[in-house]
C-alpha cells in the first residue's frame, strides 16, 4: 500500500466548534454523499466535575476536501441517562448507510472507580441522512462477555455478501504499570457478525497479532480491494504513551483474503508519522473509504486528534 498525504482538512481551534467546546476533533468517520463528504468526529466538553465529555459533532466537506460547506449546530446523538453505558460520553462512532437509513455504531463511555472507565458499542439510527440520530435503545448491542470481561467499543462495520461484519476492540487486562499511578488498559481486536446488524454473534478470539505483550489496538477500519480485505488500525503501548512519543499511536496494517485469517504486515501500511507537524508525533483513529473510485484514509495526528484530522489518498495497492 502506498498513500499520499494530502494534509490536515480540519483544525479544532479555527472551526466555530472552539466557541462551543473545549478542545479535540477524535475519530473522523465519512459517509459519503452525492456532493459531498460528511465527516463525524467526537469532541469534548466538561461537566461539573470538571471531567470530560465527548459529544458527537460533524463537518460537511466538498469531495475535494478543500472546502467545508457546514458544520453542525446541534445535539447530533444525545447522551446517554444517568447510569447507561455511554453516560458519561460517546467516542467514536462508525456511520454505515443500510438502506435509506443511517446506522451510527456508537462507542458509550462511563465512568467507575477502581479503573478509569467501561464502555460498550450501542446503535442509533438516522432517517434524515445523517443530520440527527435517534437511539435504538438504552443499551448496548455488543458489551463484555465471559472471555470479554471489559472494554468492548471501536465498533467498525461493513456489509459482505449481504452479511454484517463488525471489528471492535476489547479489554485484555489492567495493570498498574508505575506504583502512585492509575490503572493503565490493554486491548486487542475481535470479530463480530449479523444478518441484521443489531443482533450479533462474536467469533470469541483476536483476530490480529500483537507486537507485544502490552501493545494496545484500537480502531479497525476494513476495505475490499479486489480479492483482498485490507484493515487499518492503530496501536500504542499500554503506559507511557501520552508523553513518550515512541510508545504513541502509529498505524497498523493487515490482510485477509477470507475475512478470518488476517497477516499482520505494518512495513507494508504505506504510511507514518511526518518528519513535523501536526501528525509528526502521532497518527490514529483511522478510516478508509471510497470516492468516486479513489481511496482516502481520514485519521487524527498529535495528543489524540486535539487539533485536528488530515486524509490520505491511496496510490498504489
Amino acid at each position: 500500500m502506498k498513500w499520499q498525504k494530502l494534509g490536515q482538512i480540519f483544525e479544532f481551534d479555527k472551526s466555530p466548534f472552539k466557541d462551543i467546546f473545549i478542545s479535540h476533533s477524535q475519530s473522523p468517520q465519512a459517509v459519503v454523499f452525492d456532493d459531498f463528504v460528511r465527516i463525524y468526529f467526537s469532541t469534548r466538553k466538561s461537566d461539573k466535575n470538571g471531567k470530560f465529555i465527548s459529544h458527537i459533532q460533524f463537518v460537511d466537506m466538498s469531495k475535494d476536501f478543500e472546502t467545508i460547506l457546514k458544520t453542525s449546530e446541534h445535539e447530533v446523538i444525545p447522551m446517554g441517562d444517568l447510569g447507561c453505558f455511554d453516560e458519561h460520553g460517546i467516542f467514536p462512532i462508525n456511520p454505515i448507510q443500510v438502506g435509506e437509513k443511517i446506522y451510527a455504531y456508537t462507542s458509550g463511555w462511563t465512568r467507575r472507580k477502581a479503573v478509569s472507565v467501561d464502555t460498550g458499542i450501542g446503535l442509533a439510527i438516522s432517517e434524515d441522512n445523517g443530520f440527527t440520530f435517534k437511539k435504538y435503545g438504552d443499551g448496548p448491542i455488543l458489551t463484555a462477555s465471559l472471555f470479554e470481561p471489559f472494554l468492548v467499543v471501536d465498533g467498525f462495520v461493513k456489509i459482505f455478501n449481504d452479511i454484517f461484519h463488525m471489528w471492535y476492540i476489547y479489554g485484555t487486562d489492567w495493570k498498574v504499570f508505575e506504583e502512585g499511578h492509575e490503572a493503565d488498559r490493554t486491548y486487542v481486536i475481535g470479530h463480530a457478525t449479523s444478518f441484521d446488524g443489531i443482533n450479533w454473534t462474536k467469533e470469541g478470539r483476536q483476530i490480529v497479532e500483537s507486537s507485544q505483550n502490552t501493545e494496545c489496538q484500537a480502531l479497525p477500519t476494513v476495505i475490499k480491494i479486489k480479492n483482498r480485505y485490507h484493515m487499518y488500525f492503530c496501536f500504542r503501548n499500554s503506559y507511557d504513551f501520552r508523553k513518550n512519543s515512541k510508545n504513541a499511536y502509529r498505524l497498523g496494517y493487515a490482510y485477509s483474503d477470507d475475512l478470518i485469517n488476517w497477516t499482520r504486515d505494518d512495513s507494508k501500511a504505506g504510511i507514518d508519522v511526518s518528519e513535523s507537524g501536526w501528525d509528526s508525533e502521532m497518527m490514529c483513529y483511522p478510516n478508509i473509504f471510497e470516492i468516486d473510485n479513489e481511496i482516502y484514509l481520514l485519521y487524527n495526528g498529535n495528543e489524540f486528534g486535539k487539533y485536528g484530522f488530515g486524509v490520505a489518498k491511496l496510490e498504489e495497492v
